[in-house]
């Protein structure tokens, strides 16, 4: 499988500014060059897959070969054991073409009221999970997995984040992603453990010059 080296240029295949700043965190003490799908003007694609990580795998193979670059796409959402796993592969289309996850965690909530009655008596149990997938233009293709396991609290807490954070409490914290620092999500999170497989198989270590940093 080839392997990034410190210097290279990786198209990050997302217009979403959230998830961009989080890869950004991860791999620019690598010594990698991030650049996001809006700085190349580059088009979303259908997500036509039927699993996240068929959606990851079609979004980073588009990018690679639009670009030239490699290209590392994620398909991440929202699972919620009440919702029989919805909103699942539709969780970015519940926050609507103008992307309001505000309207999408009340969503969640109205819909679990109008199952179970009320908030408490909810199945609340869920989980985010990512697929991730680094592509180069040749079609090699490189994925793995990550998920978090936690609840949906009765109300969204903390501005931190973004999406579904504030809604969501990973299981053994008192927080939600919302409330915690960026740092501390990232050591949680389902992409951070998706990411840190692809970090050890294709990706440099951390330079030494940056690794006491932050």
């Amino acid at each position: 499988m080839p392997r990034l080296a410190p210097g290279d240029r990786l198209l990050v295949a997302t217009h979403n500014v959230g998830k961009l700043a989080e890869f950004q965190a991860l791999l620019e003490p690598r010594g990698i060059r991030v650049i996001g799908a809006g700085e190349l003007g580059l088009p979303a694609p259908a997500e036509t897959g039927t699993t996240f990580l068929e959606n990851a795998r079609l979004k980073a193979l588009a990018a690679a070969r639009a670009s030239g670059l490699p290209a590392l796409a994620d398909d991440s959402g929202l699972e919620v054991r009440g919702l029989d796993g919805a909103p699942g592969l539709a969780t970015a289309d519940w926050a609507g073409p103008e992307r309001d996850f505000a309207r999408a965690m009340r969503r969640v909530r109205e819909e679990l009221v109008a199952r179970f009655g009320s908030i408490e008596r909810a199945d609340r149990r869920a989980a985010f999970v990512a697929a991730l997938c680094l592509a180069w233009p040749d079609g090699a293709v490189e994925c793995a997995e990550g998920r978090v396991e936690g609840e949906v609290v009765p109300e969204p807490r903390g501005t931190g984040g973004f999406g579904y954070d504030p809604l969501f409490r990973p299981e053994g914290e008192s927080r939600t992603f919302g409330e915690m620092l960026a740092r501390e999500k990232e050591a949680l999170s389902h992409r951070a453990r998706a990411m840190a497989v692809l970090l050890a198989r294709c990706f440099p270590p951390i330079r030494p010059e940056t690794a006491g940093e932050g």
